[in-house]
């Protein structure tokens, strides 16, 4: 199994986000359940960051399906990591939003706003880890 986590810059207008976000949930959350692919999807400040879970060709289609997206630009991505454990089980995919505790830990690392560009790699572990342990928000 596999783990690979991006950022990305929305290109949604304000008045677009949040059906956009839903729309990206619920491709996601059907695409996601159809091929054992579980994961995080957390937004904030014009950025997207997921964290992805399941197997090497499947996570490869679903970055090629990325690319394409025209909700999102400059996709950055932290790697395409073995793990011996999926960590988001319960979840297709989890929305967690910006008043989470996983925002706590930004502030801590000297982000008033989300810039997932600026965290180093350590950053990015600890980031997902928190987003591991972070409640949903059902809201989207």
């Amino acid at each position: 199994m596999k783990q690979l986590c991006y950022a990305s810059c929305s290109t949604s207008f304000p008045e677009e986000l949040l059906e956009d976000l839903r729309n990206i949930l619920s491709e996601a959350r059907d695409f996601n359940h159809r091929h054992a692919v579980t994961g995080v999807l957390y937004y904030a400040d014009g950025y997207f960051f997921q964290c992805l879970e399941g197997e090497d060709p499947v996570l490869e289609l679903l970055l090629e399906k990325l690319r394409k997206d025209s909700r999102h630009r400059e996709i950055m991505i932290y790697g395409l990591k073995k793990i011996d454990q999926a960590h988001f089980t319960d979840w297709s995919m989890k929305y967690v939003s910006r008043s989470s505790h996983a925002l706590q830990y930004l502030h801590k690392q000297g982000q008033d706003k989300f810039r997932p560009f600026a965290l180093n790699s350590d950053q990015v572990e600890a980031f997902i880890a928190h987003l591991y342990d972070a409640q949903p928000d059902e809201a989207a």
